[in-house]
């Protein structure tokens, strides 16, 4: 296959088509570093760290609002935007770094993969690797064919994820006064504020960023050339709000029923629950073989769908910020080969995931500050430039997640 995602993108009907970017988008949040993390939160702390969870969406909620919005004023991404606006050295150092970010998230994504693969049927992880691999491919395929085809499957890949949680949710059971409590601001010790620091740092994707601008950029051409007037703008962003609403909202959810899941089951029996390997065994053990299938079901679609994404994302940064794209089977090749080669090597699963998630820090701040600085600028955004309040909230999430990410890397890295 030589077809390019670039080159199949198509102008669609401007409303009904402005729904599905931020499904697309949201699978960031539900791969299978979240699974991890959100399971180890709920076990060690119960509920106490579900605010947390709840804080991160929110903060999610707002980045992927301002993407999109830059998406819908401009007509173009975030990376086709800094490569205009910044000097070619600047743009061409934030593209190798949003290549090592991609890089990064392939790499979680295909061990989360190889890993349902093998809780499922047995598999050795470098060969569900590879059919993580080949299956995401496949899912690339149907962008070739009109990037609609491939949002309904992503978002039916992220139907399963949240019904697969939902179903273990019915199972165990719902703590409802254990669960208010949880929304309460709170820590209990140092390692709870560390735990919070990571479920929070993790929480704003670079990937997604840049991804989620492509995607809306490709419903509507640029408003100041089609229509400046409010009465265009107005309807238009409604239905972005209300894309962004449903999709991170359902991916907020997913995440929220992890951490419950692990807090009513995991925390009362001292159960671990550190690897995924752990979780499937506790769920199978303590809600029968049913909920271990459906939490491994739930990963495995995260897998595919995460992993197909990340390399949709690799094409959308370097077309943005390069102005080439490379054929689809080269693209799969670059963000899959590290992910076999750890798996092939016998590198421990779990420490990768980490890992992974480290590569996607360092890349937060290049995507995060650019998408403030044009989402501010009247000269770029037009009418939809941000309301003062709107810059000053976003400002305080790119602080609170860069300071953060600076925080749990130097944790990682020197303990």
């Amino acid at each position: 296959m030589t077809a390019t995602i670039a080159s199949a993108r198509k102008p669609a009907p401007r409303r009904a088509s402005m729904y599905g970017p931020a499904f697309v988008a949201a699978i960031a949040y539900v791969d299978p570093g979240n699974f991890t993390t959100n399971f180890a939160a709920g076990s060690r702390f119960g509920y106490l760290l579900l605010w947390v969870v709840v804080a991160g969406n929110l903060m999610a909620l707002l980045v992927q609002m301002l993407s999109a919005k830059l998406g819908l004023a401009t007509g173009r991404d975030l990376a086709q935007m800094c490569r205009s606006r910044y000097s070619r050295p600047v743009a061409l150092g934030l593209w190798a770094q949003a290549e090592l970010v991609v890089i990064g998230t392939d790499l979680a994504e295909v061990l989360g993969g190889a890993i349902a693969l093998n809780l499922l049927f047995g598999l050795p992880l470098p060969v569900g690797g590879l059919i993580t691999g080949a299956v995401a491919f496949a899912l690339l395929g149907l962008e070739t064919r009109g990037y609609r085809r491939y949002e309904v499957a992503i978002a039916g890949l992220l139907a399963m994820v949240i019904v697969g949680f939902l179903f273990d949710t019915v199972l165990a059971g719902l703590d409802l006064p254990g669960v208010a409590g949880g929304t309460a601001p709170r820590f209990s010790g140092p390692e709870s504020v560390l735990l919070a620091t990571g479920i929070l740092g993790a929480t704003v994707m670079p990937h997604a960023i840049y991804l989620h601008s492509s995607l809306t950029s490709l419903r509507a051409p640029s408003l100041k050339e089609a229509s400046p007037g409010p009465l265009r703008q107005g309807p238009l962003l409604r239905l972005v709000r209300r894309d962004v609403l449903v999709g991170l909202g359902l991916a907020g959810l997913a995440n929220a029923a992890m951490l419950v899941i692990a807090a009513r089951l995991f925390h009362p029996s001292g159960r671990p629950a550190d690897t995924l390997d752990d979780v499937h065994a506790g769920l199978g053990d303590m809600l029968g073989q049913g909920a271990g299938l459906a939490f491994a079901v739930a990963l495995l679609a995260s897998g595919f769908a995460s992993s197909s994404v990340g390399t949709y994302t690799g094409q959308v940064v370097m077309s943005g910020f390069l102005g080439k794209s490379l054929p689809l089977t080269v693209r799969r090749g670059i963000t899959l080969l590290p992910a076999l080669a750890v798996l092939f090597a016998g590198v421990d699963a779990t420490h990768a995931l980490v890992w992974s998630q480290v590569v996607l820090s360092f890349g937060i701040p290049f995507a995060l500050v650019p998408l403030l600085l044009l989402t501010r600028d009247r000269t770029v955004m037009g009418a939809l430039t941000n309301r003062l309040l709107t810059t000053m909230a976003a400002s305080i999430v790119a602080v609170l997640v860069v300071s953060l990410n600076i925080y749990l890397i130097s944790q990682i890295l020197f303990g």
